[in-house]
C-alpha cells in the first residue's frame, strides 16, 4: 500500500505541475481552433485532483485512478473531461478486476478503446487519440520510457497537418489545418511527464 501512495502521490504532483507550467501555451494552442480555455480547464481538473491527494494516495491504484478519473469529468470543461476521465475509469476498472494483471499494455489499449467510443472518433480525426494509440503501440512494443516520451511529443505534432473531425475545431475545416491540437498536446505533455517520473521513480 505504501507503494501506491508514494507512487499516486508523485503522479498527480507531477502531472499537475506539468499542466501547470503550460497552461497558457494550451489556451493559446486552443485559441487557434477552439474556445481558447483548454490550458485553464486542464489545471483547474489538475488542481482538483491535487487538493484530494491525501486521501487518493490513500486507496490502491486501481480505485485511485477511478476517482480521479470522476474528479476529472466532473472539473474539466468542453469534451476533454469526459474524455480524460474515460481513459482512467476504465484504466481503474480493467486493473481492479485482475483480469490483465501482469499485461499493463492491454488495459491501456482497452481504455483507449472506450475513449474513442465515448468521443465518437478514430486515430487521425486530430484529437488527444493521435497521441494515445501511438503511446500504446510503444507500450505494446515494451520501448523505453524515453522512446515513449517521444513519441507522445512527435504524435501531437502531427496533428498540426490533420483535418479536425470532431468538436469544435471540425467546424473550422481545413483550416483547422497548421495548427496542433491543444488535446492531443495536454495529452502528450502529461504523457512525457509520466514517463519521466517513471523513469526515476523507485519502489520502497
Amino acid at each position: 500500500m505504501q507503494t501506491d501512495r508514494t507512487l499516486i502521490l508523485g503522479l498527480i504532483e507531477t502531472c499537475r505541475e506539468v499542466i501547470a507550467a503550460h497552461a497558457d501555451h494550451l489556451c493559446e494552442l486552443d485559441r487557434a481552433i477552439g474556445d481558447g480555455d483548454h490550458g485553464t480547464n486542464m489545471r483547474r481538473g489538475c488542481d482538483a485532483v491535487y487538493v484530494d491527494r491525501d486521501r487518493l494516495s490513500g486507496m490502491p491504484l486501481a480505485q485511485a485512478l477511478e476517482k480521479i478519473g470522476l474528479t476529472l469529468v466532473m472539473n474539466i470543461g468542453g469534451a476533454s473531461g469526459p474524455l480524460y476521465g474515460t481513459l482512467l475509469i476504465e484504466m481503474g476498472r480493467k486493473l481492479g478486476s485482475n483480469a490483465h494483471k501482469t499485461n499493463f499494455a492491454a488495459i491501456v489499449g482497452e481504455a483507449i478503446d472506450a475513449v474513442a467510443r465515448r468521443g465518437r472518433s478514430q486515430e487521425g480525426d486530430k484529437t488527444l487519440l493521435d497521441v494515445l494509440y501511438p503511446v500504446h503501440t510503444e507500450m505494446v512494443r515494451q520501448s523505453a520510457l524515453v522512446r515513449i516520451a517521444d513519441t507522445a511529443k512527435e504524435s501531437a505534432q502531427l496533428t498540426a497537418g490533420m483535418r479536425a473531425m470532431r468538436g469544435r475545431a471540425s467546424f473550422l475545416g481545413d483550416r483547422s489545418i497548421g495548427h496542433v491540437d491543444p488535446g492531443a498536446s495536454s495529452c502528450a505533455l502529461l504523457a512525457t511527464a509520466i514517463c519521466h517520473y517513471l523513469k526515476e521513480y523507485r519502489p520502497a
